[in-house]
């Protein structure tokens, strides 16, 4: 246990430092790509593969590793380019995202590195390949680009986005269209699914590509006599983001008197105990890990009942179960 929590503690003093760990591979050729430390359960030697009938090409198949079986995807696939060949020579990644396991088949692993988020920034545009990136940075003068992993699993594996019937009951969709939802996330296709499952609701939504510019709106409002908390009764923010993490935006918030009673949700494909106490250290009010729209639902729709509005009984009991 000691060692778990000193491991702990080490992690939660990149905290609020708008810091972070990237394990830097290649595919195929002398391009590097980065993976948030975080992400990264273990490398291993390829092990032997169970080919899976009808699976996603992008699949080459499944590991039994550590008592549990485990998919292994081909990022080289997954991004458009050839898939890995002599696969037996490579390594696997095995990496935990949105409560999920497996494990990602790349040419080779070169290291750890320590970086600033104010270093990573979005993917240029027009370079014909942004559309799998969600951010890229420079290590020893040579570009990494950072893969948008959370759009490669929703290809693979779609994610259930519907929001369950029972929780949009006539009150909640009476109060929902009253109120606006602020949301901060770099990747695409999580902007789209929390957008959707807000919708739904009957919520609007203002979204932000990364917490420096969910930052700086938040700023403008204050500057204007706004109270972001009024007009956002809920901010969702991702923690991975380019030029300002989510652990960073909560605390820049918290540490701000004109703003520091906003309701933030961290919602991310990060989980575990290091993340836990990270939340508390920057004083986020609530975790919830991608992605689960009833347990987003149900996050928004809590706040919306405690801002004053009524909540039906059988949403109650819905929460409950």
């Amino acid at each position: 246990m000691a060692g778990v929590m000193e491991s702990v503690d080490q992690r939660t003093q990149l905290v609020g430092q708008n810091r972070l760990e990237l394990l830097l591979f290649r595919l195929e050729g002398e391009q590097i790509y980065g993976i948030n430390v975080f992400k990264v359960k273990e490398v291993l030697q390829c092990p032997k593969l169970t080919h899976l009938p009808k699976s996603s090409s992008v699949v080459r198949g499944v590991a039994h590793i550590r008592g549990g079986t485990i998919p292994i995807l081909d990022l080289s696939l997954a991004t458009g380019n050839p898939p890995l060949s002599n696969i037996e020579e490579h390594f696997v990644i095995i990496t935990e995202y949105n409560v999920r396991i497996q494990g990602f088949l790349v040419s080779g692993v070169e290291r750890i590195i320590n970086m600033n988020w104010e270093d990573i920034q979005p993917p240029p545009k027009g370079t014909g390949h942004e559309h799998y990136l969600t951010a890229v940075t420079k290590y020893n003068d040579q570009l990494v680009e950072i893969i948008d992993v959370e759009k490669i699993l929703a290809e693979v594996s779609p994610m259930n986005e519907e929001v369950s019937e029972e929780l949009i009951t006539d009150e909640v969709a009476k109060q929902a269209p009253n109120l606006e939802i602020m949301i901060a996330d770099d990747s695409k296709i999580a902007r789209k699914q929390i957008t959707k499952t807000l919708e739904k609701i009957g919520f609007s939504v203002v979204a932000f590509n990364d917490g420096k510019a969910a930052w700086d709106h938040l700023k403008e409002l204050a500057d204007q006599g706004i109270r972001p908390a009024e007009k956002y009764p809920v901010l969702i923010s991702d923690i991975e983001m380019p030029e300002m993490d989510g652990y960073t935006l909560t605390a820049e918030i918290r540490n701000n008197p004109q703003l520091n009673d906003m309701y933030i949700v961290l919602h991310t494909s990060l989980s575990g105990v290091f993340n836990k106490a990270m939340v508390s250290k920057v004083g986020a009010d609530d975790f919830l890990a991608k992605f689960q729209p009833d347990m987003l639902a149900q996050v928004v729709i809590e706040r919306m009942t405690n801002l004053g509005s009524e909540m039906p009984v059988d949403v109650e009991e819905a929460l409950k179960s």
